[in-house]
């Protein structure tokens, strides 16, 4: 993009960080590294309306064809499997299967290339545990019923930390400097949450729990999605810088957004789902070096002889009897015809991809909207050395106060391994950034590494001579946005129900990017397929 290093970092960092930046030292040398992953100029070939014609030699009869291999996909195929369908094919336009919860593999250890842990599912979610016991990482079950993982999968402590003028402390929110109102709002804060983590509409059902769908749907619910996050702690009359950027921190973790641009009950669910009562810790995380890849391969392994990948559907047609789907594979035109679709591809994908789906219109898909990160893996020979013997340890998650990212994530720190190589995962998201897909997409390899290191250096200023090798992921559409007015507005609930022959199963349903959701709409697409089928007979 012709930017000077000045300009580039101010752009991602902001100018008191660029400022500094430069200051301090000239450009540097940079390890190895490339872009890798996501094949959006393949995608973006759906959005040129071009026809596509297969020869009669190579259409295959199905009983099933999965459009996607994410969490969705893999859950929906592994259910399948489950209930003795063998029939299906599992289409997925990467090379590998996952979508943001696709991993790499490395030394000492894998690394995530996007979500990399899942909290303890509560009792009720029973599908989900079923996984996890498949899994063997259960090690049985409480007195009250619920899961008990395995330590060692346990997110083991140090768990996070976070950096501020200089110097790391504990945990996520700053306590370290804090006023006597800054601790009243977070007093008053976490009271405010208890009271929506206790509250249930006439039919108990919980404001907010994973999955979403079981939630309450009730209008003093709902009713939060029309206001932003920012508006709710103002409405509330909270005013804490810190409590701010704790809250906005949150969003930008868990959804890609910033703080004012987040629905007030996609905030409230980030704080209240996974807490069982008032009092009660969130659950703790499962989670693997690789992250969440690991329950991507396990998944992928159940159902591997049905599994296509590089297999870039460009074409589904309905019909009365079943559909036609189409791909482009080895490039040559594939075509599957089926009984039923489970279409588990970002739903902003359906009318580019679904012929028929524009003039009817099921419900409206451009409501959907995704943002975009990058992500880049640092392969490092050694920890840097912590300046300050007072510091708080690396922990598994590191968080810069001063930084529009997320800091980054210690591959190695599950596994105990505290010396020697290891790999960071640094995660930024593009919502400081208007066009931020477009001009995410735009940047080089070289640009978006200078990036990296240049923020984590901060922190970290041998991170350059240490950094062996420095790989970065794209991710143009990485997770679905819950924008104030969208989760509640309508269009999502439509889209929950089949159009004609196609069933939708992906996270973009529930509004909110986690595992337990698009692992809950593939099982949904699965059973609904049965229930069609028991209609039919």
């Amino acid at each position: 993009m012709n930017l000077t290093r000045r300009e580039l970092l101010t752009t991602f960092l902001g100018a008191p960080i660029a400022l500094a930046a430069c200051e301090r030292s000239a450009p540097r040398a940079l390890p190895e590294g490339e872009i890798v992953g996501a094949n959006w100029q393949l995608g973006h070939v759906l959005r040129e309306g071009r026809t596509f014609e297969v020869a009669a030699d190579k259409w295959k009869r199905v009983r099933v064809a999965i459009v996607g291999a994410g969490v969705a996909g893999l859950a929906a195929a592994w259910q399948l499997k489950r209930k003795g369908v063998n029939d299906f094919v599992v289409l997925e336009l990467e090379k590998e299967a996952g979508g943001t919860s696709r991993s790499g593999e490395g030394s000492p250890v894998g690394y995530p290339w996007g979500a990399h842990y899942l909290p303890v599912p509560f009792r009720e979610n029973t599908k989900l545990i079923e996984l996890l016991d498949e899994m063997s990482l259960a090690e049985g079950r409480s007195d009250e019923g619920d899961l008990v993982i395995k330590e060692q999968y346990l997110c083991r402590e140090p768990e996070e930390r976070v950096f501020y003028k200089g110097r790391w402390y504990p945990g996520l929110y700053l306590h370290v400097g804090e006023s006597e109102a800054d601790k009243r709002e977070l007093a008053a804060f976490e009271e405010k949450i208890n009271t929506w983590v206790n509250w249930r509409d006439a039919r108990g059902r919980r404001a907010f729990v994973v999955p979403a769908a079981l939630g309450s749907d009730d209008t003093e619910v709902t009713a939060l999605d029309k206001i932003s996050f920012g508006d709710w702690l103002r409405r509330e009359g909270f005013t804490s810088e810190r409590l701010f950027w704790y809250c906005d921190y949150a969003c930008r973790d868990d959804y890609g957004l910033k703080l004012e641009q987040t629905s007030a009950w996609a905030g409230l669910f980030y704080f209240c789902s996974r807490v069982r009562k008032s009092g009660d810790e969130s659950q703790p995380f499962i989670t693997f070096p690789e992250g969440n890849g690991r329950f991507v391969r396990h998944m992928a392994e159940r159902v591997r002889e049905h599994l296509l990948s590089s297999h870039a559907v460009v074409s589904i047609v309905p019909g009365d009897g079943g559909a036609e789907v189409v791909c482009l594979a080895d490039d040559e035109l594939r075509g599957f015809r089926c009984e039923k679709v489970i279409f588990a591809s970002p739903v902003f994908t359906a009318p580019f991809v679904i012929r028929g789906f524009s003039e009817e219109r099921p419900f409206d898909a451009s409501a959907f909207h995704s943002n975009s990160w990058f992500v880049a893996n640092l392969h490092m020979k050694d920890r840097p050395r912590s300046r300050f013997a007072r510091d708080f340890p690396v922990a598994w998650d590191n968080v810069l106060y001063e930084s529009p990212s997320l800091g980054y994530v210690n591959a190695t720190h599950q596994k105990g391994i505290d010396y020697g190589q290891t790999v960071w995962t640094y995660y930024y998201p593009m919502c400081h950034e208007e066009n931020g897909r477009t001009k995410l997409l735009n940047y080089d390899w070289r640009e978006l590494a200078e990036v990296a290191l240049t923020d984590i250096g901060r922190a970290h200023p041998e991170i350059w001579e240490l950094t062996t090798r420095i790989d970065i992921m794209r991710w143009g559409h990485a997770m679905i946005s819950p924008r104030t007015g969208f989760l509640w507005g309508g269009e999502r609930q439509k889209a929950t129900q089949p159009y004609r022959n196609i069933h939708f199963a992906h996270t973009d349903l529930s509004g909110i990017a986690l595992f337990e959701e698009a692992f809950f709409h593939g099982l949904r697409a699965a059973k609904n397929i049965f229930g069609d089928e028991r209609k039919s007979a």
